[in-house]
């Protein structure tokens, strides 16, 4: 809890100290244009030719004012190109990876530039159509800013560390590529365009079938295609191989388009083909011919930077212990002030956490107070009810033994009487059946008598009868 404070408290802070800090704006737009961020195209024309759905067309906004446009696929999770113009180079550079949500979810609120951190579990499908900071973490590969920051200052650099504006290089071509495109932009091109703000720049990436964590295209070249819509204009494409850091090709616009896709045309009418000063762009490619040769391009401030040179240094080497001295006290400073703050952060938190928990534990025992008295009031007409019930069950029982009582002393005499009234009559009614059982039996007796001497002389008879045809000699008939 204690490091989620200070952390918030930081975080406050910074936004106080710094009003642009976190934020940005996303703006879809329709398939015509970019709205404000056409400033940013010759003509205010957009290149013509990317007609997949998965190409988004993104207005890159922070702090509320356009900064570059960019063209990002959905399906490569990189940008194809970011239309921006130089405006001075970066005196230092500061990391803050932003991304866009409404390029996963067009419905939600946001509308700024935010981190990724404080938008997870709030924007639906977060990486579902851009690239995340947990693509690139393991891989091999950084986050090569396809818009070099270095060729802006302030918001317009801050704009420029947003993933939308990232493609996966290696260290060391995503470092040549920075440094090759700062240094054609500031000793190339923009000495060779009468008017700064009619440079047009776009820089570019050609998507392979090599991604990492296979999500994000690793591209198989980056581009940069350059117009200079003034009187004397020109244009000039130039070429760099991913897999060769020290490859930079220059070719033309129309070479470059053919490169990207046949039917793109990047520039409105070629930004002045049929009017191009060929003088200057000869001017243009000797100096992108010594950069890549590793001279030095004279330009008309270099002999003023050579004889100021050697003032800078007597000055650093003079300024150099003040310097030293004014930074470590800036530091004690620093560590005095975030000492402070630190204890005062303390002596706050012990104070609001004693007080906090005195208040819980108020809190606890007026509740628990409150529930033993709702259950004591609650408990009472149960009691009285189930005493109630009781007496008037108990004065039921009571009724109930007085009944069966009262019938048990009344039943004795009454049985009494209705037996000894009831026995004269069973006593004559008796008489007849007790005579006809007497004449059954006497009858049986003397049936039984006859029966048995009956048979006895049927016995002797046949006994008889058996000896005589045993022993007595057979005679005639008439014998």
């Amino acid at each position: 809890r204690e490091w989620t404070m200070r952390t918030s408290i930081v975080f406050l802070l910074c936004i106080s100290v710094f009003p642009g800090f976190s934020q940005g704006r996303v703006v879809r737009e329709d398939e015509t244009g970019f709205a404000e961020c056409n400033v940013f195209f010759p003509g205010q024309v957009p290149p013509e030719g990317f007609t997949e759905p998965f190409h988004v067309k993104i207005c890159q906004q922070y702090n509320k004012e356009p900064r570059f446009a960019t063209l990002y696929s959905t399906k490569d999770k990189i940008p194809l190109y970011s239309a921006f113009k130089f405006t001075k180079p970066a005196k230092s550079e500061e990391e803050n990876w932003l991304v866009e949500p409404q390029v996963d979810d067009p419905e939600n609120d946001l509308h700024e530039m935010v981190h990724e951190a404080d938008i997870i579990g709030t924007v639906a499908n977060l990486g579902a159509n851009q690239a995340l900071t947990s693509d690139y973490v393991g891989s091999g590969y950084e986050r090569g800013l396809l818009n070099p920051s270095l060729l802006h200052e302030d918001d317009f650099q801050m704009a420029t560390y947003t993933l939308t504006n990232a493609i996966p290089l290696s260290p060391a071509v995503s470092k040549s590529w920075h440094r090759d495109i700062g240094k054609v932009v500031e000793q190339a091109l923009i000495p060779h365009c009468s008017k700064k703000d009619h440079l047009y720049l776009l820089t570019g990436a050609i998507p392979s079938s090599v991604r990492v964590k296979g999500k994000v295209s690793v591209p198989e070249s980056l581009w940069l295609a350059a117009c200079c819509d003034a009187p004397e204009g020109w244009s000039l494409g130039l070429v760099k191989k991913v897999n060769d850091e020290n490859s930079l090709a220059d070719i033309t616009v129309r070479e470059l388009e053919k490169q990207i896709l046949a039917e793109v045309r990047l520039f409105k009418g070629n930004c002045g083909k049929d009017k191009q000063n060929q003088e200057k762009r000869e001017a243009v490619l000797q100096a992108v011919s010594q950069i890549r040769s590793g001279e030095q391009v004279e330009t008309a401030d270099s002999q003023e930077t050579k004889d100021s040179g050697w003032v800078r240094k007597v000055a650093g080497i003079v300024a150099t212990p003040f310097i030293k001295l004014l930074e470590l006290l800036i530091y004690v400073f620093v560590e005095l002030v975030k000492f402070v703050f630190y204890f005062l952060w303390l002596v706050v938190k012990r104070v609001l956490g004693t007080v906090l928990d005195g208040l819980y534990n108020l809190w606890s025992g007026l509740v628990s107070y409150l529930k033993a008295i709702t259950m004591v009031l609650i408990s009472i007409p149960y009691d009285v009810g189930r005493v109630i019930i009781n007496i008037f069950l108990g004065f039921l029982q009571i009724v109930q033994d007085v009944v069966s009582l009262t019938y048990m002393i009344l039943s004795i005499p009454v049985g009494f009487v209705l037996h000894l009234a009831a026995f004269p009559y069973h006593s004559i009614c008796a008489i007849p059946s007790v005579l006809k059982d007497i004449a059954t039996g006497l009858g049986g007796t003397f049936s039984l008598v006859i029966d048995a001497t009956a048979t006895v002389l049927h016995g002797f008879y046949y006994l008889a009868a058996h000896i005589v045809k045993r022993f007595v000699p057979k005679g005639s008939s008439d014998d």
